[in-house]
């Protein structure tokens, strides 16, 4: 009876042997169990994801009261204080007596310990002419202009979280205050007010930190105060919350903070198939076993013979290690799968002759690499030291001569700080922050040069300092910028540097308000500044620059671009942009001074 079908099966070619068991027993019942399966969990997950968000709505809300309820309390405290009130309605008889009775203010008030040292910025504003502007107190004069303070006044509040950007000259940042009137002893006819900028980057870094699994976002109208997607920055204006962004809410949750309503806006997500097998990983693993049952007896009873040699091959890739491949001991059959088997062992037998040939040639071929590389790095820094230390020094000795004075002292405390850099390469990576340092000494250096025909300005952000580049590449840079962007010109000009973070790019620019470069110029310098190599850095005029660009691609897998703009007469912008995935990140001193 079963011979007729045993002769058909084993006639069948292995494929649509393996396609009829795959329909029969493997397609038909998957698509009916995992139909099923797939509801209920995406059931489960909805259901388990909606918890979820309320869980963190409720965490955010009960976070930022618990911040503003500080700040709030601590401003209380203030309002209520007598001797701050009676200092800010005292009457001055001059700068002299106000600073004097500020000293002592400070020191029998114990103002300092338990408001200076917060973790706040406060400032009190009043009407009192006798109080001279600075610290922790101003007069309201100073404020009547700003946008901040004509809407607390007409809010008509007694006190008011206040969110909002401020931008000037100097800074540009995201600011929420708490303002609160200081009528405590003359309610209703006091102007005084107290303002208290809270840490805005603490609280956003606390949301961020918190590493919810959904994307939350804080508004305050539809403003975005915080949020978890990575996009926001404290030195960026805040961004709306859009109305796709609203059909995505998966949960909402509004508080009243102090004179607003701030809502927070939990986001849905897309169901992860990987996430859910994960979550119902026992479920699923019952069902395979349930449904590879089947396909497991009829796949013995159609051809048992060549699993055991597809396995006994597959055994084999296993035992072969990275220097040597092991043949199959005996080949059986003369089936496609004996060929496969026998051709396993022609391979095995080849690769195994080419790795002994190749393979080790290889290893020393790489050790020459790197042998290569670091020689090349030494020469590049042989060539750095006299680059810089001449034209420095003779700048100096030229300065004092003609002006014939002692003044030089600061000048060679600032060349000492950066020779001693370039004497000491026991290691080529330092922090931005501190190649800044080297970067400001050198333009102090060249200002002292200079004298009122130099300007300069550096803009390092925080979330950067901590970024390691090659010694001296900066300052490269800069040193470029003089030389050949200001030294021949007449008319006063300004160095800019700056260092940010554009999403995951390092972002490294020095300008210049110099003469300027030709089209042709710079479209050549840009290029080779891009494919700096060994060869360009002998045949090109700037060293320095090709030194400095070749380090940087070397240090960074040759990862690093950099982009040239300049225009004749106007001057030159060098943009170095860098993956932060390239480089090394190590800690750094907040609070040392650049």
């Amino acid at each position: 009876m079963l011979a007729g079908p045993g002769k058909f099966l084993d006639n069948l070619p292995l494929a649509r042997k393996l396609m009829l068991l795959y329909l029969c027993c493997v397609l038909l019942p998957l698509i009916l169990t995992d139909s099923v399966i797939i509801y209920m969990t995406v059931r489960a997950e909805h259901n388990s994801s909606r918890h979820e968000m309320e869980n963190i709505a409720d965490a955010i809300k009960y976070s930022l009261s618990n911040r503003m309820d500080n700040a709030a309390n601590l401003s209380l405290n203030i309002y209520s204080n007598k001797y701050i009130n009676a200092f800010l309605e005292a009457d001055y008889q001059s700068p002299l007596d106000y600073f004097e009775r500020y000293q002592d203010f400070l020191k029998d008030s114990l103002y300092e310990a338990s408001v200076v040292t917060s973790n706040y910025q406060i400032v009190m504003y009043t009407d009192n002419p006798g109080i001279v502007n600075g610290g922790s107190f101003w007069n309201l004069d100073t404020i009547k202009g700003e946008q901040w303070y004509r809407d607390f006044i007409d809010s008509g509040q007694e006190i008011l979280a206040y969110p909002y950007y401020e931008s000037s000259v100097t800074s540009s940042q995201r600011k929420i205050s708490i303002i609160r009137r200081m009528d405590y002893y003359h309610k209703g006819s006091g102007p005084n007010l107290v303002k208290m900028d809270l840490d805005y980057s603490s609280m956003s870094q606390s949301i961020v930190n918190a590493k919810y699994s959904f994307l939350v976002y804080i508004c305050d109208g539809d403003t975005i105060l915080f949020s978890n997607d990575g996009h926001g920055g404290m030195g960026k204006p805040y961004e709306t919350f859009t109305s796709d962004l609203l059909k995505k809410t998966g949960i909402s949750k509004s508080m009243n903070v102090y004179g607003r309503v701030w809502n927070i806006y939990v986001l849905n997500r897309e169901l992860s198939a990987l996430a859910l097998i994960k979550n119902n990983f026992h479920l699923l693993i019952f069902l395979l076993c349930l449904n590879l049952l089947l396909p497991a007896l009829l796949m013995t009873g159609l051809n048992h013979s060549f699993t055991s040699r597809l396995m006994e091959l597959g055994a084999a890739f296993e035992k072969g290690g990275i220097d040597e491949l092991k043949a199959l001991p005996a080949v059986r059959g003369k089936d496609e799968i004996g060929i496969l088997m026998e051709s396993y062992n022609l391979m095995a037998g080849r690769i195994n002759d080419l790795i002994q040939t190749v393979y080790k040639d290889r290893l020393k071929e790489q050790e020459m690499d790197i042998a290569r590389q670091k020689a090349e790095l030494l020469a590049l820094h042989s060539q750095i030291n006299p680059h810089f230390l001449f034209n420095a020094l003779e700048s100096i000795r030229m300065h004092s001569l003609l002006k014939k004075e002692l003044e030089t002292a600061g000048m060679v405390e600032r060349l000492a700080l950066m020779e001693r850099q370039y004497v000491d390469w026991g290691t080529d990576s330092i922090s931005i922050h501190e190649e800044i340092q080297f970067v400001e000494a050198y333009l102090e250096l060249q200002k002292y040069r200079f004298g009122n025909r130099l300007s300069y300005q550096i803009e390092v952000d925080d979330s950067c300092r901590g970024y390691c580049v090659p010694k001296l590449t900066l300052v490269t840079f800069a040193e470029n910028a003089c030389v050949h962007g200001l030294e021949n010109k007449t008319a006063a000009g300004w160095i800019f540097v700056r260092c940010y973070c554009d999403e995951s790019v390092l972002c490294m620019e020095v300008e210049d308000t110099g003469h300027g470069m030709s089209p042709d110029l710079v479209r050549d310098m840009q290029e080779n500044m891009n494919n700096a190599s060994m060869q360009l850095l002998k045949e090109n005029r700037r060293v320095g620059i090709m030194n400095a660009c070749l380090r940087l691609r070397m240090a960074t897998g040759n990862q690093a671009c950099f982009e040239l703009e300049s225009e004749k007469g106007s001057g030159t912008i060098i943009t170095i942009k860098i993956p932060v995935e390239a480089l090394h990140k190590k800690a750094w001193k907040q609070n040392e001074n650049l």
